[in-house]
């Protein structure tokens, strides 16, 4: 039987303590390899830059051990279940990461925390579940949306307040957006603001592809990884520990109890929580293979802008942004008078290093900003998303017999839902979840019957999302 590179490092096998161990790895991707590394270095982001010292963290594993709850995955939803774990159920979990903490999409995205989960729009929610359901999964977001306000209010992460502008990037997505507030006022209570194409370049942002927007009152830019040290801290405080650089390189279940296997020692716990996000594994656990459709996102932040370029882009507001594409762009001036922006990247790991998705991601900033035409970039850098089939995240127990439990998928928008996700997954780990009753907490994440050629349909896909979403 074939070793993976990780096991014969572990076993011995290679020399551990070579050069290139920990060097980051541009072409990881979770369909191919066998998993995401050991220590490796964070990608080259702005968040890694500009956070500061990382927090103390509890080492690697070292020794076999024995635990209530181990969580694998450090980023977001691992902390956010580890923190709840201690501090609303009295259980000390230990958090088990392959690399840094906070490593994968925690340390990758736009920093976009909006009052949403999954793809779904709320007239969606209503279309495939009905009109009650949807309510529930409003409130149900609602609250997560007011938990992630009250545990940043801890951190030190750069908040930028204020709400969301969801752009429309042509004349005729006025129409749609439109309808969309309507049913959020009509149906959920939900307040929002059409604005037209010169109210929104005159007194919030000089783009040059909107045709105007729906601004809702909730959403918030934070410091991406700023945020992860903060869950760190506080997780550790509370009394959970974090183990960087210690990934799960097997897994047997034995009279109940789950023997993880790392590098440094096997962790025996009687539960377990995944929180890998678009860095799982196909071999992590047979309940989440083709789960999960991992998406490759792009992201860069420009050098400070001048007062003129500032002037000329007229960004008189620091909310978040995301325009109507399909293939959207997410973009936000930050506190240091830098713009980030990112939009998709390439179809596989292989493939992202290319610089025409760099190319494509200057094009489209240079069509929203001309006066940006040939500005310096200081940061680019490309993730995964964790995308499910259906588009929808799911915290769930795959097994009822077993004590393994996942909160996953949440399609691009899970800087804040994954805190309450994170809530969710610690109540079920803590045997409360009977009150969870949404089909994101009753169903699991589904497969699809063409997942092995995921990918042949994604580039077909790409194609007519494009056509579709640049027709005028």
């Amino acid at each position: 039987m074939e070793h993976s590179e990780i096991e014969r490092v572990a076993q011995g096998m290679l020399p551990s303590g070579r050069d290139d161990d920990t060097r980051y790895d541009p072409a990881y991707d979770p369909l191919v390899s066998p998993g995401p590394g050991w220590g490796k270095q964070y990608a080259p982001t702005y968040w890694v830059a500009t956070a500061g010292t990382p927090p103390e963290d509890d080492g690697p594993i070292t020794a076999d051990v024995d635990v209530d709850v181990a969580i694998i995955g450090g980023g977001y939803t691992g902390l956010a279940t580890a923190l709840c774990l201690a501090r609303e159920h009295g259980i000390k979990a230990v958090v088990l990461e392959a690399n840094k903490t906070s490593w994968g999409c925690s340390s990758r995205n736009g920093g976009q925390g909006q009052n949403a989960s999954g793809r779904l729009s709320r007239s969606q929610w209503i279309e495939r579940w009905g009109k009650d359901v949807a309510l529930k999964m409003h409130d149900e977001i609602q609250e997560g949306f007011d938990n992630f306000k009250s545990l940043i209010a801890q951190i030190d992460c750069d908040p930028q307040p204020g709400g969301h502008f969801l752009i429309a990037h042509r004349p005729r997505i006025m129409q749609k957006l439109a309808a969309e507030a309507k049913v959020w006022k009509d149906v959920f209570g939900y307040p929002s603001e059409l604005i037209d194409k010169r109210t929104l370049q005159r007194d919030y942002v000089n783009d040059a592809e909107a045709a105007g927007a729906l601004h809702e009152p909730e959403g918030i830019g934070i410091h991406a990884l700023k945020l992860a040290f903060g869950y760190l801290r506080l997780a550790r405080e509370a009394g959970a520990r974090v183990h960087p650089a210690s990934p799960v390189l097997g897994w047997e279940t034995i009279n109940g109890v789950h023997h993880l296997r790392t590098p440094g020692g096997t962790v025996r716990a009687r539960a377990v929580g995944i929180a890998t996000g678009a860095y799982t594994a196909q071999t992590l656990h047979a309940s989440l293979r083709s789960r999960i459709m991992p998406i490759l996102s792009n992201s860069m932040v420009t050098r400070p802008l001048t007062k003129q370029e500032i002037a000329a882009c007229n960004f008189r507001t620091t909310q978040v942004l995301t325009d109507t594409r399909t293939l959207r762009f997410y973009y936000r001036f930050l506190p240091d008078n830098r713009l980030q922006i990112g939009s998709r990247s390439a179809i596989t790991g292989a493939d992202a290093p290319n610089s025409r998705h760099y190319d494509l991601l200057v094009e489209g900033m240079v069509r929203k900003f001309p006066a940006l035409r040939g500005v310096t970039i200081d940061y680019s850098w490309w993730g995964w998303v964790d995308v499910s089939h259906d588009m929808m995240p799911r915290v769930y127990q795959p097994d009822p017999m077993q004590t393994v439990y996942y909160a996953l998928g949440y399609g691009g928008n899970g800087v804040s839902y994954s805190q309450q996700a994170g809530r969710r997954l610690a109540e079920r780990i803590a045997g409360k979840g009977a009150k969870q009753t949404l089909p994101i907490f009753t169903s699991p994440l589904p497969g699809h019957p063409f997942a092995p050629f995921r990918r042949i349909g994604q580039r077909m896909l790409y194609q007519l999302y494009f056509r579709r979403d640049e027709k005028p």
